[in-house]
């Protein structure tokens, strides 16, 4: 447990959530070193009764005292949440930004001297499944590297990128969610129309994508490797490859990633 860090979140939204329960279940950070300022004070009443955290409208009065700034807003709200809160934040504390589109540099310009952190994760967060990835700015060393790592390693696992890439990691794990849940989608549709009940189709499709993903996370094997094992020669699953490819599935995805990496280039250049 980390008790030698105060950590003020700015947004009481999904992600914030998901970082907070992820802090306090796995007990990275004591629930009392966690403050939360959010505008909606029933979001600040269930936050405190659900996490012990300390929720409030307002930030003025942790951040002289807090080490690790959160900024959870809305990109539309974000400079307003740094100017803030620039001010008053304590010398010397790490500024770790999970706004989607906001630069290094612009949070750098509003918190001059901070070291800065800037990631992106995913909604899987949500379920203590994400998947972040980080940059580094000027300023920030191993130790504010250290920290944002544990920290977005609460609900998820964490990756270090240079921040040129954040774009393809958002058009690839930001966005690739809704990937997964559109061949669920699919899936469910094939089982139904084959036969099964939907319920049942729903379950197979869900645990079947689950465990594939853990099988490629946790082996040795690469994803070409463990498809080529679950495919008998002449069998079922090479005869729903070949169906696949024909449709081109492949370069489907691989054009998805494009064009959502394209797309958050294109939001940033705003």
């Amino acid at each position: 447990m980390r008790d030698d860090i105060q950590i003020g979140i700015i947004g009481g939204g999904a992600m914030a959530e998901a970082l907070i329960a992820g802090l306090t279940t796995r007990g990275s950070v004591p629930a009392s070193h966690i403050s939360v300022s959010e505008h909606k004070a029933v979001r600040c009443d269930l936050l405190t009764q659900r996490y012990a955290v300390h929720a409030q409208v307002g930030a003025e009065s942790f951040l002289p005292r807090i080490s690790v700034l959160i900024l959870a807003v809305k990109p539309a709200a974000a400079a307003a949440a740094m100017q803030e809160t620039a001010p008053l934040l304590k010398e010397g504390a790490l500024v770790l930004s999970i706004v989607a589109g906001l630069t290094i540099a612009e949070i750098e310009a509003a918190y001059p001297d901070h070291p800065v952190v800037r990631a992106m994760p995913n909604t899987p967060l949500a379920v203590g499944a994400g998947m972040s990835a980080f940059a580094c700015g000027t300023h920030a060393g191993a130790a504010e590297s250290a920290a944002a790592e544990m920290i977005l390693g609460a609900a998820g696992r964490t990756i270090a990128v240079q921040e040129g890439d954040l774009d393809a990691v958002t058009g690839l794990s930001g966005s690739g969610p809704a990937y997964a849940f559109l061949m669920m989608e699919a899936l469910i549709e094939g089982g139904v129309a084959a036969g099964l009940r939907r319920e049942t189709a729903a379950v197979l499709a869900a645990q079947t994508l689950r465990g594939a993903a853990e099988m490629a996370l946790t082996g040795q094997s690469s994803p070409a490797d463990l498809r080529a094992a679950v495919t008998s020669p002449a069998g079922t699953t090479a005869a729903g490859l070949r169906m696949l490819e024909r449709a081109g599935v492949r370069s489907a995805l691989i054009e998805a990633v494009l064009a959502a990496t394209e797309r958050s280039r294109e939001l940033g250049r705003r």
